[in-house]
This record gives structure tokens, sequence and C-alpha cells, in this order.
């Protein structure tokens, strides 16, 4: 028998391997479900929500001698939207449940709301994707001027004006630029209190144009160029339909007993007034390293 203390390292095959936390992949939050105009389909209305927009008129200058006789005809256009289901299944079997950290175990439901939460956000980000018309390219470096030449756009529309507030969605690598634009000159002056130094101390936030910029993870970057967008918020609707729900399932028929865990959504974006309120801002986003 050897003869010494008996510490850790002596019975480490016997003591057991405790999780003291458990910690998610933490994931963007996404921005575009909120930066939308929002409404729910109610109970009994159908299976999609329709929304008539009625086309412009034109006036004629009247003298004494006019004769109106030539009546304008109206015309109406319809929007639809139909919401469609999202959903995710999660399996833990009891053999698992019993043997998994109750803290870990703890995140499974949370874990598939975010993957519900990230879908929205991403099929909203498709909908920029889809914009009539796009300012810069891949290999663009994106300055403020692809921002205000997308406001004025929507602002001064010829054939349809939109109204305020315009959103401006963008990958960070694509906002770095923004705010290289805006810093450039530090270290060539003194630096005073202003638009320059709150940037250089925290990060670009705010407004250009007067488009709120936001910043949004979820955005893919491929082969280093990003595709964010401008628009009014009127531009972009997103439909819910029922209410995101949750259920649990009981299946004794798998692995010696098992949970089945269900989370739905229901909803869709659509873009009004398409080609007018909503621009595709397309520019490089390779990582920074300076």
């Amino acid at each position: 028998m050897a003869a010494g203390d008996t510490i850790t390292q002596s019975l480490d095959n016997s003591l057991p391997v405790v999780v003291a936390a458990a910690r998610q992949v933490r994931e963007f939050e996404g921005v575009m479900p909120n930066l939308c105009d929002k409404v729910t389909l109610d109970e009994g209305t159908g299976q999609s929500w329709r929304e008539v927009s009625m086309a412009q008129l034109t006036a004629q200058e009247v003298t004494e001698t006019t004769r109106l006789d030539n009546p304008q005809q109206m015309s109406d256009t319809l929007f639809t939207i139909t919401p469609t289901v999202v959903g995710i299944q999660t399996l833990v079997t009891d053999r698992v449940a019993a043997r998994i950290s109750p803290k870990a175990y703890a995140q499974v439901g949370s874990l598939a709301q975010n993957a519900i939460e990230r879908k929205k956000d991403e099929d909203g980000l498709t909908v920029l994707d889809g914009a009539t018309t796009s300012f810069g390219g891949a290999s663009t470096t994106l300055t403020s001027g692809h921002i205000s030449a997308a406001t004025y756009r929507i602002s001064s529309n010829t054939t349809e004006p939109g109204n305020p507030p315009y959103r401006c969605v963008l990958h960070g690598f694509q906002i770095k630029d923004i705010a290289d634009e805006i810093t450039a000159g530090v270290g060539t002056y003194n630096l005073s209190e202003g638009p320059t130094a709150r940037v250089f101390a925290e990060k670009f936030q705010g407004m250009v144009a007067g488009a709120q910029i936001y910043e949004d993870g979820n955005i893919t970057v491929s082969s280093n160029a990003a595709k964010g967008g401008v628009f009014a918020q009127e531009a972009i609707v997103i439909v819910q339909g029922r209410a995101p729900r949750t259920a649990t399932v009981r299946r004794e028929d798998i692995g010696g007993g098992a949970t089945v865990l269900y989370l739905y959504d229901e909803y869709a974006y659509g873009e009004r007034s398409s080609g007018n309120w909503l621009f595709e801002i397309h520019s490089d986003a390779t990582a920074p390293t300076s």
C-alpha cells in the first residue's frame, strides 16, 4: 500500500465533475421586427392581411370659360401579406435530463426562443436584400453620402414620398467605415467636444441624414461585403398571425422516455410602395484591423 497524503489527484476518478454554470453562445439581438410597421391579423379575418392604396388624382386650372368634362378615374392597388409559420423542435431524453447539469438543461427553452427570434430578424433582412435599387457595391467603402442619397430619394420620391421615421440597418463592419469618415482628422488637430470626439470615444451611434443607424450582426458578410438598407418605417410591414406559442409533449416511445419542446411563430414581411421607400446599401465589410 502506498504511503502519503490523500489529495484530489489521488482520487480524481472518484470525484464527480460538477458544472457550476452554463452559458449560451451569445447571439446578436435582431432589430428588424422592431423597426417596421406592425400589424396583427385578428381572428376570423382570414389568412391574409390586405391593404388598398388609392392612386393620385390630378387637378386642373378652371377659368370662367372652362368646362370640366374630363372626369378623373379612380384606381386602387391591393397589397396582400400572408403570414407563414416557423418553428423549432428540441428533444431531450429522460436519461440525459437526469444526468445533465440543471444549469445547462435550463437553457434549452431560451436557446430555442433565440433561434426563432434570429429567424424573424433574418427574414426581415431578406426584404432589404430584395430592394429594387441598390447603392454602392461589393468593393465600395460606405460613406454618409450613400445613406443621405437614400433618405432624400425616399423623402422627395417623385412617385410617392415616404414619411419619417427613416431607418438604416447595417452590419457593424459597414458602420465602421462611417465612423472612420467622421474621425478621419483625428491626430491632425485638437479633438474638442463634438460629434467627432463622441464617435472617437464611444463608437458611432446616432443618425445620418435623418436616418437612425442600427447595427445588426445577423447581416451576412459574404466575400468581405454586406448588404444593409435604408427605408422609411412604413415601407416594411410585418404581419403577425397567431401569437408565438410553446408546446411540450411527452414521448415514452423514445429512448426510455423523452420530452419534446416545440416553439412556433407566425408572421410575414411585405414591402409597401415597392421601389420608392426602400434602398439597399451594399458595401465592403472586411473585418476591421485598424
